[in-house]
């Protein structure tokens, strides 16, 4: 049951989140596509593909905190056992478990990724109508292939960021609780704990993000190394940072409201309320 509340509470934080900053997502893919910002839409029709998001949302957030929560429980004994330093195996226990949670939201999020941007830049006038081309076939790569094309690449992009971004959001919790003589923090600490963590990260990552973009919208499928020697050779090592301030803007944003609504959701469904400070 408890599990079951994470789950609930991970689907509310993805859903607000990608609904509240989703023009921004846009003109992030907007700049990172090939040919720029103006060729793949400008500022035209910036809720465009917004189908795909909404149905994927809940359910991908949802894989991610079930996944992340219960590898979090069942693993920490096991870390604790190997690692001696409590903070670094609390530290490991978190990456894993993020890593996992990834790897299981995308399974929902790849195709989801996948339809909304060729929507977001102009290839589709619609989410229904780049999902009926994949499923039509039109690339002749097969519809599996089609919807799950980046997905190794998006694997790729998400496992560094999430072990960037959870490690550092629940060590600044925690050191934020310990400053403050509580046992945990505020949904509101851990809001600023979240966009802090997150805009770290998504500035890290933002060349694998480029790739995967750029894999998600070409015509013919290619791997990840053609894709990165394509953008190099043609458009410098400068391209792969295009999109950064806006990627970093809405996740940092986005961080906030995410893990904020999680935290909150997780502790009225639990009946866990923020705790006063101890005497």
């Amino acid at each position: 049951m408890y599990l079951k509340r994470k789950d609930i509470s991970g689907g509310i934080a993805g859903t607000c989140t990608d609904l509240c900053f989703f023009p921004i997502d846009t003109l992030k893919t907007r700049l990172q596509a090939k040919g720029g910002f103006f060729v793949n839409g400008g500022w035209h029709g910036v809720y465009r593909g917004v189908g795909s998001a909404i149905v994927a949302s809940a359910p991908g957030a949802s894989l991610f905190f079930l996944t992340y929560e219960y590898t979090k429980t069942h693993l920490t004994p096991h870390v604790r056992a190997l690692i001696l330093n409590d903070d670094v195996a609390q530290g490991v226990t978190h990456m894993i478990g993020a890593s996992l949670g990834e790897v299981a939201a995308c399974m929902v999020r790849v195709p989801s990724e996948v339809i909304k941007q060729r929507a977001q830049t102009g290839h589709y006038k619609s989410s229904m109508e780049a999902l009926k081309s994949i499923l039509n076939n039109s690339s002749g790569e097969g519809v599996l292939r089609g919807l799950y094309r980046g997905y190794a690449t998006t694997i790729v992009r998400e496992i560094p960021f999430t072990m960037i971004q959870f490690p550092l959001y629940e060590f600044l919790k925690k050191k934020w609780a310990r400053a403050t003589e509580r046992d945990v923090v505020t949904s509101k600490e851990a809001a600023v704990c979240g966009s802090f963590s997150g805009g770290v990260a998504a500035a890290l990552t933002t060349p694998l993000d480029v790739i995967k973009t750029r894999l998600m919208l070409h015509k013919q499928r290619q791997t990840f190394f053609q894709t990165y020697r394509q953008i190099v050779q043609t458009e410098g090592y400068s391209a792969l940072l295009k999109g950064i301030g806006p990627r970093t803007m809405w996740i940092s944003a986005g961080g906030a409201i995410f893990l904020g609504v999680y935290e909150t959701a997780k502790k009225s469904l639990t009946g866990v309320l923020d705790k006063p400070k101890l005497d």
